[in-house]
């Protein structure tokens, strides 16, 4: 198969060892592509669900192709969010092409970049974090109803429904936030220069340039891997929104896999931090 290479990909809110995660998708799409560098901005593993000791054979292939890159001297760097922030113990840990860090600062094409999952924008996770986890199990479970609802769907040959969208945008309370999130990341990146303000966190995948009082900065968010199936790529001096659902090339890969043993949180970042060859245990 004929790969697309990409100069950069960035992806986030994977949620991996949650029943939302799209796994398989991801899976294939990270297998059409051959990244120059690859970006994960936060929330790739779900360590505030792992109770539920859910880890099918799909999720250990995605860690496995992540290392996969490493070992091929492919840089990855991993900005944990608040899903992950297990491994924010680690920060600045490098080893070869890899390395952890809470924020990304690079250069693309003469642009500056601020790169950095979001979570430090949400006030109920500063403040109230057993509320943003109940909401967390509540929205995780939706998914599961919204994944039976489209089942029944399909049987009557209609089209997916989202009712996370549906609830999201329906909510003034959660349109306003995403709004006031994206006029602080903004605002922020162009006082301090950037041109470009990179993000994942609020499950909205979105390229487009806001004005400040120091001038234009383009907002960009990656989107998420249990809705939207969403990555960015740099290619050709260009940013573009990359989907899934778009995608022939990645939805013609077939996949080979093995069914897991299931494991706990614990288990599962022994495992990661083995297979990066950290020495420090979880």
């Amino acid at each position: 198969m004929q790969q697309r290479e990409p100069e950069i990909v960035v992806i986030s809110d994977v949620h991996l060892g949650t029943y939302g995660c799209h796994a398989k998708e991801l899976l294939q799409y990270l297998k059409s592509i051959k990244p120059k560098m690859l970006i994960l901005n936060g929330d790739i593993i779900d360590i505030w669900q792992f109770s539920k000791r859910y880890w099918p054979g799909t999720h250990m292939q995605i860690v496995k192709h992540i290392t996969g890159l490493i070992a091929n001297d492919v840089p990855v760097y991993y900005i944990p969010g608040n899903h992950d922030e297990m491994l924010r113990k680690f920060k600045d840990f490098q080893m070869g092409s890899f390395k952890i860090t809470n924020k990304l600062l690079i250069t693309v094409n003469n642009s500056k970049l601020w790169i950095f999952h979001g979570d430090v924008f949400d006030v109920v996770m500063q403040h109230s974090r057993w509320l943003a986890k109940l909401g967390a199990i509540g929205y995780d479970t939706l998914i599961l109803i919204n994944r039976m609802v489209n089942f029944v769907s399909k049987k009557f040959k209609g089209g997916n429904i989202s009712l996370s969208k549906r609830i999201k945008n329906s909510v003034k309370g959660a349109v306003k936030f995403v709004s006031n999130f994206e006029t602080t990341a903004t605002n922020i990146a162009a006082e301090n220069g950037y041109q470009y303000v990179v993000c994942g966190h609020i499950h909205q995948p979105e390229i487009r340039t806001m004005a400040t009082k120091f001038g234009p900065v383009i907002y960009m968010n990656s989107g998420d891997w249990v809705e939207n199936l969403t990555a960015l790529e740099y290619e050709d001096g260009k940013w573009k929104l990359y989907k899934y659902a778009e995608d022939e090339l990645a939805r013609s890969v077939n996949l080979k896999y093995e069914q897991e043993e299931n494991k706990s949180a614990k288990d599962l970042m022994n495992i990661l931090m083995e297979e990066m060859n950290l020495k420090e245990k979880i």
